[in-house]
């Protein structure tokens, strides 16, 4: 009967003492349930630091915004995390980009983000004809949001002077690496110097072009004696074979 009568009396102190838990104890008991997940704002902080990282190259203006995390994605808490962007992707513009956890759980998510990057490009100052040789007063300086452009986009006139126009184009027309061609330093039929060199060794002799060749790009000659070589073309007649 002593037990009966006592049980209840136990009961209710028990209860009391989970009640008046310190409240520190109370906020370090949920801290660690909340500590177990990933925080968003973390998740955030590395995608945009890995893309402003990305975008620390581009000349002018940089601004970066990367879309909230939904509320009810729950990832283990991670201690290495790292950024990056998929296969083929351009680190401006509407983009995805990706956060993995190496350690200690692995996982894997993308965020949305936008990277605007606002510059100075180049357009036509005027009409321009198809093969017209490119100098400073052919060309005309806009300031812009330029992530939305087309690849290639002429951004300074370095880039474009002495080249000459693959198409014509209107006043105003956006200029772009892909429809200029450098000018032919060797052409077909043309008596070059052909300039053979590896370790230790240089030779050269002359032989006929066979081809309409740029700066920079692969020629082939025909030597004096009759043997085809392919090559670098260089200003001035000369083709480089390199060994």
């Amino acid at each position: 009967m002593d037990t009966l009568f006592f049980r209840p009396i136990l009961l209710a102190i028990s209860c009391s003492a989970l009640v008046s838990l310190p409240a520190d104890a109370q906020v370090q008991a949920q801290g660690t349930e909340a500590s177990s997940n990933q925080s968003h704002t973390q998740l955030k902080k590395v995608a945009a630091d890995f893309l402003q990282q990305m975008a620390s190259n581009q000349p002018g203006e940089v601004k970066i915004s990367v879309n909230e995390v939904d509320s009810r994605l729950n990832l283990a808490a991670c201690q290495d995390m790292t950024a990056f962007l998929p296969p083929g992707s351009k680190p401006w513009g509407k983009l995805s980009v990706g956060v993995r956890c190496n350690t200690p759980k692995t996982w894997q998510i993308y965020l949305q983000a936008q990277v605007q990057v606002t510059s100075d490009y180049y357009v036509a100052a005027k009409a321009l004809q198809n093969g017209q040789v490119l100098n400073l007063d052919d060309l005309s300086k806009v300031r812009g949001e330029v992530s939305s452009l087309p690849a290639g986009i002429i951004m300074s006139p370095e880039q474009a002077i002495g080249k000459s126009l693959s198409m014509s184009l209107a006043s105003g027309s956006l200029l772009r690496m892909d429809i200029l061609k450098s000018p032919v330093v060797v052409q077909q039929g043309q008596t070059v110097r052909i300039v053979s060199q590896g370790p230790g060794f240089q030779v050269a002799t002359e032989g006929q072009s066979l081809s309409n060749s740029a700066d920079g790009q692969t020629a082939k000659a025909r030597t004096n004696s009759g043997q085809t070589v392919s090559g670098i073309a260089r200003a001035g007649g000369i083709i480089e074979v390199n060994y």
